[in-house]
C-alpha cells in the first residue's frame, strides 16, 4: 500500500482497509495537500532535540512528518477507531507515542511530567473547528511550558485571535490569546485541501508565549473585567460595565475605577488594548468582580 497520507487514493484505501468512518461530531477532515504540510511544519522551526505534542493525529499525516524533525512526538487522539490506523501508519517511527484520551480531560501537567520528562514543548494540531477554543485556552493554562503552538484552525478564528483593537474582529478570544502570546496568522489554507471537504476555509496560526507575562495584573481579575467589558459590545466601556457589574459596584465607584485606570469612559471595549485592558484589571483588584 502506497503510504504518501496527503494522497486522497492512499486515505481511501486506507479507510477502506481499515473500515474507518468519518465522525462529524469529532469535525474530522484530513489534510490531503503535502504543500500546506509543509509550511505548518515549518512554522513549528522545530529542531533535533524539541519534544512535540499533537492534538488529534488523526491517519498520522502531520506525525511522520514531525516524527523526522523532532526528538519525540507524543500524539492525543480521541477517536479509539483511529489507533489500529495509527499503529499501521506510523510502525517505523520510534520515537512517537500515541494516547488513546480526550485532550481536553487530561491532566497536561501530569502528560508533561510522564511522556516529557518535564521539558518544555512545542504544539501542533490541526484543530476541529467546534473544539478550538477550549483546546487553545487549555493549553494557555500552561503556557509557561510551551516554546510555541501551530494550528490549523478556521480561519475565522485565526482572524479573531490576531485581531488588534478597532477591529471588528477584535474581543475577548483576541486579547485572553494576546495576553499569553504574540499571535500570527500565518497562512490562509482552502478548504479544497481537506477530506472530507469542509464547508469553510482554514488558516495556519502561529502562538508564541511569551517567556514572562508583560502585564503586572492577575490573570483572574483580568480575564473577568475583559469578559465584562465585552458583555455589552455596543455599548460604552462603563455602560457595559455598569450593566455587567451593577450589583456589585455603583455607578459611581466604577467611573472612579476607570479615572484610575486612565480610561475615558465613553470609550468602548473593542478599542481597548491589551495594555489599557491590563490597567483597567489592576484598578480593578480589590473589588468584587
Amino acid at each position: 500500500m502506497d503510504d504518501k497520507l496527503t494522497s486522497p487514493t492512499t486515505i481511501k484505501k486506507i479507510i477502506q482497509h481499515f473500515g474507518f468512518r468519518f465522525s462529524r461530531s469529532l469535525g474530522q477532515n484530513f489534510l490531503i495537500d503535502e504543500n500546506i504540510l509543509n509550511k505548518i511544519v515549518e512554522a513549528a522551526e522545530l529542531k533535533k532535540d524539541d519534544v512535540v505534542l499533537e492534538v488529534g493525529p488523526g491517519l498520522g499525516t502531520m506525525t511522520r512528518k514531525l516524527a523526522s524533525r523532532a526528538a519525540k512526538v507524543v500524539g492525543v487522539e480521541i477517536d479509539k477507531s483511529l489507533i489500529p490506523i495509527l499503529t499501521y501508519t506510523l510502525k517505523t517511527c520510534n520515537n512517537v507515542e500515541i494516547i488513546n484520551d480526550d485532550f481536553l480531560k487530561l491532566s497536561l501537567n501530569n502528560l508533561i511530567d510522564t511522556s516529557f520528562k518535564g521539558r518544555n514543548i512545542k504544539v501542533l494540531a490541526n484543530l476541529p473547528y467546534y473544539i478550538t477554543n477550549p483546546i487553545i485556552l487549555k493549553l494557555l493554562e500552561n503556557h509557561e511550558s510551551i516554546e510555541l503552538m501551530v494550528f490549523l484552525v478556521q480561519k475565522e478564528v485565526a482572524e479573531r485571535i490576531t485581531a488588534g483593537p478597532g477591529s471588528r474582529d477584535y474581543g475577548v478570544l483576541s486579547v485572553i490569546v494576546q495576553f499569553f502570546c504574540e499571535a500570527r496568522l500565518v497562512s490562509a489554507v482552502p478548504r479544497t485541501v481537506f477530506m472530507p471537504k469542509p464547508k469553510i476555509d482554514s488558516a495556519i496560526l502561529k502562538l508564541i508565549p511569551y517567556k514572562k507575562i508583560l502585564y503586572d495584573v492577575g490573570k483572574e481579575s483580568f480575564f473577568k473585567v475583559v469578559k465584562a467589558s465585552f458583555a455589552y459590545r455596543r455599548k460604552t466601556i462603563y455602560n457595559s460595565l455598569k450593566k455587567s457589574q451593577g450589583q456589585n459596584l455603583s455607578p459611581q465607584k466604577i467611573k472612579e475605577i476607570l479615572q484610575t485606570a486612565g480610561i475615558d469612559e465613553t470609550r468602548r471595549a473593542e478599542h481597548l488594548s491589551i495594555k489599557e485592558f491590563a490597567r483597567l484589571a489592576k484598578a480593578f483588584e480589590g473589588c468584587l468582580l
